[in-house]
C-alpha cells in the first residue's frame, strides 16, 4: 500500500526558514504530478506549489519568490523549501501525489490504475 509521510514542520519566527519533506513508500510505483497544499484554521485547503507531469512548477502568488518545490526521484521524496516565512504561512501542510502502483506479471511490469494520495499533514507555525 502506497503511503506519503511528511516531516519537517515546526515552530519558527517570522523571517525564518523551514524545509518540509514528503517520502512515498510501499511497494513499487510510478509518481506523476506532485504538490504541496496547506490549510489554515477556518480556511479551505489551498494549493501552495506543484510539479506537473510535464515537470512544470507552479506556485501560489502568496509564496512566489519565497518557497521552492523540488523532488528527488531516487528517494521518492518531495521537498518544500520555505524562506522568509510570515505569520500568515501558519497552517497544516499536506503533500499529495498522483501515483500508479506497478505490478509484475512474470513477463513485464504494468501500472495498476492511478490514485491520488495524501500525506497526514505537518504543522507549520510562524510567530510574529
Amino acid at each position: 500500500q502506497v503511503r506519503l509521510v511528511e516531516s519537517g514542520g515546526g515552530f519558527v519566527q517570522a523571517g525564518g526558514s523551514l524545509r518540509l519533506s514528503c517520502t512515498a513508500s510501499g511497494g513499487t510505483f510510478v509518481i506523476h504530478a506532485v504538490g504541496w497544499h496547506r490549510q489554515a484554521p477556518g480556511k479551505s485547503r489551498e494549493l501552495v506549489a506543484s510539479i506537473s507531469r510535464a515537470n512544470v512548477t507552479k506556485y501560489a502568488d502568496s509564496v512566489k519568490g519565497r518557497f521552492t518545490i523540488s523532488s528527488d526521484t531516487a528517494s521518492n521524496t518531495l521537498y518544500l523549501e520555505m524562506n522568509s516565512l510570515k505569520p500568515e504561512d501558519t497552517a497544516v501542510y499536506y503533500c499529495n501525489a498522483d501515483i500508479s502502483p506497478t505490478a509484475y506479471n512474470g513477463q513485464h511490469w504494468y501500472r495498476v490504475g492511478e490514485t491520488e494520495y495524501w500525506g497526514q499533514g505537518t504543522q507549520v507555525t510562524v510567530s510574529s
